[in-house]
């Protein structure tokens, strides 16, 4: 049966809004990420705030070199990211890349797609998360091996807090980083705080330890700070939202 309808143009004039959401997220992960997109949504539930994600390469095993190579490939993927439009605040989601790069390496990176837009890194919203909290000596808790824990301990040690000590999984692999428990996570944070330290730092974008923040705190008394937890809450605060975030810690309680 044939139907002769055809459309007509509204009476009512298309209104255009400034924006389809009020603030603006550029997010890259790596193509090998199960967390970081879930704990941003997660924490950001109910803000009128929007995610837009791009995922550059990586191959596993995760080692210095192959962090490095992530490095060019950030431009590229920044600019694909609501091509010629602004976003509000820059976000790569890899803590190791952060280190082994270097911050400002990373928002060069970026800014060359976006210029003048705010970079946060793993790394760079765990140090003003510090300072926030007033944190001067932490412990360390990796998912990585020894040597790329080495260098994060390294790079902490210069343009951050104290590290009193760090302990690490030793996995090679960010898809087996992902898979860790969340009992591994909260038994393993407890046994590495040492007494001395004012905060536990779990590190890696991979790791689901951002849900384990209330817990140990509960257990250990003090703050604790992860990964995606800090990059969730340094974004909020570009963005000036100032609400506190259902299981953030006391981070999020400043």
């Amino acid at each position: 049966m044939a139907f002769d309808i055809r459309s007509s143009i509204s009476t009512v004039s298309a209104q255009l809004d400034a924006r389809p959401v009020d603030k603006r997220i550029g997010l890259v992960a790596l193509a090998t990420d199960h967390t970081t997109e879930t704990d941003f949504a997660r924490l950001l539930q109910g803000q009128d705030v929007g995610v837009y994600v791009n995922r550059i390469g990586f191959e596993n095993p995760t080692t210095h070199e192959s962090l490095l190579q992530t490095g060019p490939r950030l431009a590229e993927a920044v600019s694909d990211i609501l091509p010629d439009e602004p976003v509000d605040v820059l976000v790569y989601g890899c803590t190791a890349a952060s280190v082994v790069l270097g911050n400002d390496t990373v928002a060069q990176h970026m800014n060359s797609a976006k210029p003048n837009t705010p970079c946060v890194t793993p790394s760079s919203a765990a140090f003003d998360a510090f300072d926030a909290l007033g944190v001067k000596k932490i412990s360390v808790l990796t998912p990585y091996t020894q040597d790329v824990t080495d260098s994060l301990v390294t790079y902490f040690s210069q343009n951050g807090p104290q590290v009193v000590n760090a302990t690490c999984f030793g996995l090679s692999d960010d898809r087996e980083m992902a898979r860790l428990s969340r009992d591994s996570i909260i038994e393993a944070g407890v046994a590495a705080c040492d007494p001395e330290a004012d905060a536990l730092f779990v590190s890696c974008t991979a790791v689901r330890a951002a849900a384990c923040v209330e817990a140990l705190e509960a257990r250990l008394g003090k703050p604790v700070v992860t990964s995606n937890q800090a990059m969730v809450w340094r974004c909020m605060r570009h963005l000036g939202i100032v609400t506190d975030c259902p299981g953030g810690g006391s981070l999020f309680k400043l």
